[in-house]
């Protein structure tokens, strides 16, 4: 089903500066008084649904039940190969995302390591995208870094599939940047980038693997606005919501964030640094457009 906002995406994306972390209710409320959605109160969305704006702009996708049991045990293993790195990522206090008061154990002390860590061939320190050549991302460094990328393959594999549904022209950027990066990487001798891009099976340059935590409503503004990431979420959980308040939009499992369920939550975010793309050269890819998609209107 299609699901329409009253909203001009391209222009509420203007709307928001980098220093709009989505954390500020008040600026919110006030956002979401001048970009109203169009429907009263909170809509929940529980069928396979696109979201578009009033320009025919898509700007999500939501597809309950896509992933296969076996994808699901592959993404699974994945994490657990990843848990003493999942582990070190938690600290006491600093930023939500790593500050242990959002985490918890899973079912009965038994289930996934808690934790956030990033993969990416190309990652920049935070402040230096402007300053320095990418590197390998520090949980790729280590001598494990090739089983690692054997065993996210399939499923950056099928992410990649979908994408190419979803969003040909962001496809084929990924596509462009990854290719460009490798000839950078060659060209200035980069440390590990190479070897690292030979098994990197991703259109997307970034991976962020999250286990076990609560997410407070946010903007991520490494993304590229008009971009899709893809969230793709398996465990033994209930009760889990992702809600995209700017929206109104509560999705039953642009700020969104992901209440805590109850039992063992893994969730993998692929999407594109636009650093990255910057870097590589390779322009932006605009907005996804309903031409081109068969949708049913509800």
């Amino acid at each position: 089903m299609t699901v329409k906002i009253q909203i001009d995406i391209a222009r509420y994306s203007k709307l928001i500066s980098p220093k709009n972390t989505g954390h500020n209710e008040e600026k919110e409320e006030k956002l979401l008084e001048r970009c109203p959605p169009g429907h009263e109160g909170t809509k929940v969305v529980d069928k396979p649904a696109t979201i578009i704006d009033v320009s025919g702009t898509i700007i999500a996708w939501y597809l309950p039940d896509a992933l296969t049991e076996t994808t699901q045990k592959e993404i699974r293993a994945a994490t657990d190969l990843l848990g003493p790195s999942l582990e070190k990522s938690v600290k006491a206090d600093g930023n939500w995302r790593y500050n242990q008061e959002w985490f918890k154990q899973g079912s009965e002390n038994v289930g996934s390591t808690p934790g956030c860590i990033n993969l990416s061939p190309a990652w920049f320190q935070q402040g230096h995208e402007n300053l320095s050549d990418p590197e390998v991302s520090a949980s790729l460094k280590g001598p494990s870094s090739e089983n690692i990328l054997k065993a996210i393959a399939r499923p950056a594999a099928i992410a990649s599939a979908a994408l190419r549904v979803m969003h040909p022209q962001q496809y084929f950027a990924g596509l462009r940047a990854l290719s460009h990066l490798g000839d950078k990487a060659v060209s200035k001798e980069l440390p590990q980038m190479p070897e690292t891009l030979q098994y990197w099976a991703s259109v997307f340059n970034s991976l962020s693997i999250i286990s076990n935590r609560e997410t407070p409503n946010h903007r991520d503004h490494l993304s590229i606005p008009e971009c899709f990431d893809i969230l793709t979420t398996v465990g033994n959980y209930s009760n889990a919501r992702m809600s995209m308040p700017s929206l109104q939009l509560e999705f039953r499992i642009v700020r969104h964030g992901v209440d805590g369920g109850e039992g063992d939550r893994i969730a993998w975010a692929w999407y594109m640094r636009d650093s990255v793309h910057i870097y590589a050269g390779v322009p932006s890819c605009g907005w996804a457009m309903v031409e081109g998609h068969i949708l049913s209107t509800v």
